[in-house]
């Protein structure tokens, strides 16, 4: 690399990254405006918990980022409802602005939509028990009620910071250059981004695993079930299906990092399979001519999907007798990778939570990540995922967040906010 670039790059991280030894005047102001308004999170939760706001769920999408717009609006925030078109089948994005030129100027992340439908929360001591308590409405009131105590130590005047909240994060809408213009348009009008998913444990992400889709069709010849195995019935599309699975299973597990689900699939003499269901009919007496696998493919790199759908084009390519098979993928989620700017910003993380006395904070295997709309935008942009609120079981039944790290939470995300934007 030339010295300069060197240069470039040592000077960039050094201006993320200032030696801080303790909480300034101002800054403690901020933390006690934190702790004053604590004692409203479990209430604003259970309000935006409340509605439902499934992907699918449009005007409930939609309810939620009306909600979260008025908080914006009152802490000075130009906010607006950005539709996608009807044809991509999503509600759209809520995008908030505070225009200022006071440091770097910020991106924050969150999303409207939960994956299973919501409506219901119930407390149970410190927990939060609903759908979307921790994924991912508890991150986006950390967010609001980090910018809400910087507004209160009057220290958010002159910021420039964009808040995307994406309706549509658990399940993309196509084409993506439509329903992530958005989130690209304000990546070029920032310097930073933060995303508020889930916090784990004393951690913070600088890596995230990237996702996609497939779809497998399987054709097998189909007849009387006594001729199976015969050279005119062949093997049947649910045992091609069954090897397929198999070699998967065996072949693509040695790739460091990678996960390889098979969701859902239906077998027998016709089928069919859309996103979240599916049906089949037959008989046991005839043979399946058609089986349909749809699935998930996480990995750690761009250069560890290409391996992996060039493994899994061949085994589909093998095929028993008098069947084939036809995969396709699914355009997805890019895998974030990990960068020395990505690691300043966790460094300046790490010195917030050191000042206020909560530790050290360290880098979370991005193995154990999901994908998130934070990887659309880093690169190129540096950017820090897991800010939002601690909790366990998303994407369950008994999705939680706990309550009593709420204080904590808030304290460093407003703390991180500041500094960044000094």
């Amino acid at each position: 690399m030339h010295p300069r670039a060197i240069g470039l790059i040592f000077g960039f991280l050094s201006t993320l990254c200032p030696a801080v030894a303790a909480l300034t005047t101002i800054e403690e102001k901020i933390v006690a405006a934190t702790r004053a308004q604590a004692a409203t999170f479990a209430d604003d939760l259970e309000r935006v918990v409340r509605i439902d706001s499934a992907t699918d769920n449009l005007a409930g999408v939609r309810q939620v980022a009306d909600l979260f717009g008025v908080q914006l609006a009152a802490l000075g925030l130009t906010t607006r409802f950005a539709p996608l078109p009807p044809s991509t089948g999503r509600a759209g994005h809520l995008v908030a602005e505070h225009r200022g030129t006071k440091g770097k100027r910020l991106l924050l992340i969150g999303h409207l939509d939960t994956v299973l439908p919501g409506g219901s929360f119930r407390r149970e001591g410190s927990r939060a028990i609903g759908s979307g308590t921790n994924d991912i409405k508890g991150g986006d009131l950390v967010m609001i009620y980090a910018l809400r105590a910087l507004r209160a130590a009057d220290v958010l005047a002159d910021t420039q910071i964009i808040v995307v909240m994406t309706g549509d994060e658990e399940s993309l809408g196509r084409p993506l250059t439509t329903c992530r213009e958005e989130l690209f348009a304000a990546a070029q009008r920032s310097d930073i981004a933060l995303s508020f998913e889930g916090a784990i444990g004393k951690t913070a992400t600088v890596a995230r695993r990237g996702s996609m889709n497939w779809e497998i069709d399987v054709q097998g010849a189909t007849g009387h079930s006594s001729a199976i195995f015969s050279p005119a019935m062949g093997a049947g599309s649910i045992y091609e299906a069954a090897r397929i699975l198999q070699e998967f299973y065996t072949d693509l597990r040695s790739l460091d990092g990678l996960t390889l689900n098979p969701a859902l699939i239906v077998g027998g003499t016709e089928t069919a399979l859309d996103r979240t269901s599916g049906t089949a009919s037959g008989k046991t007496n005839i043979t399946a001519q058609s089986t349909r696998i749809r699935g998930d493919l996480r990995t750690v790199s761009a250069d560890q999907l290409a391996e992996a759908q060039r493994r899994m084009e061949a085994i589909v390519a093998k095929n028993l007798p008098r069947t084939s098979a036809k995969i396709t993928f699914r355009e997805g989620y890019p895998a974030m990778p990990d960068t020395p700017a990505n690691r300043a910003v966790l460094a300046q993380l790490d010195s917030v939570s050191r000042d206020l006395d909560y530790g050290p904070i360290t880098a979370y295997d991005p193995r154990a990540r999901g994908a998130g709309d934070v990887a659309f935008i880093s690169p190129p942009l540096p950017a820090l995922d897991g800010l939002g609120i601690r909790g366990g079981l998303s994407h369950a039944p008994n999705e939680w967040a706990d309550l009593a790290t709420v204080p904590e939470l808030v304290a460093r995300a407003a703390l991180l906010i500041y500094r960044l934007t000094r």
